[in-house]
């Protein structure tokens, strides 16, 4: 769908340069979705892997993060190997709610309620990071956390339009669940992309 040299702007590797490569396709559909328009890949551009690596590898950054829609529903073999031939760690933003495909060196799982992820997917998370859009998504959050193994890390990441009502839940939260820190959005504060 789009692709584009950046800033993480949430979670574990928050603030270090990114290529995000943005796949098209999403069979989801969560309604808080801020990227909607990723949801039919056929919608967008077809890129070649050999296109994509050589975008990604313009930049002085080499850490790549394929996110979507859900980047999951593709394989990401050839891709993954290319780009690590190119000398790229690879990072996948998913909800996990398809298998996961290719070499991945961080895999932040996203679980979302509308399609739940496999247990694969729970066992592969180096990151757990749940939006929360209603009180009631912190327990929510514990049921899955119950299912990655012990040395993912554990983030609660306020939903962007309910930010100013959930961040204090997710605070106070955190102070009686120190496993957990808060992720926010930075990227949306600082306003890029």
């Amino acid at each position: 769908m789009e692709h584009f040299y950046t800033l993480q702007g949430e979670g574990v590797h928050t603030g270090k340069a990114a290529y995000f490569v943005r796949l098209g396709g999403c069979d989801v559909g969560c309604v808080w979705c801020d990227v909607k328009e990723s949801w039919d890949a056929a919608a967008h551009q077809h890129m070649t892997t050999q296109d994509i690596v050589a975008a990604a590898t313009e930049h002085s950054g080499r850490l790549v993060v394929i996110t979507g829609g859900e980047p999951a529903m593709h394989n990401l073999d050839d891709l993954c190997h290319a780009l690590h031939e190119a000398g790229c760690s690879i990072h996948i933003e998913t909800s996990g709610a398809h298998p996961l495909t290719g070499l991945l060196d961080w895999v932040t799982l996203s679980p979302k309620k509308f399609k739940a992820p496999l247990d694969s997917a729970l066992a592969a998370a180096n990151e757990l990071k749940v939006v929360v859009y209603h009180k009631s998504d912190l327990e929510w959050a514990e049921q899955h956390a119950a299912k990655v193994n012990d040395s993912c890390k554990l983030y609660l990441q306020p939903e962007w339009s309910k930010r100013d009502a959930v961040t204090p839940l997710i605070i106070d939260y955190i102070k009686l669940h120190p496993e957990w820190q808060l992720s926010l959005q930075t990227h949306k504060y600082i306003n890029i992309p």
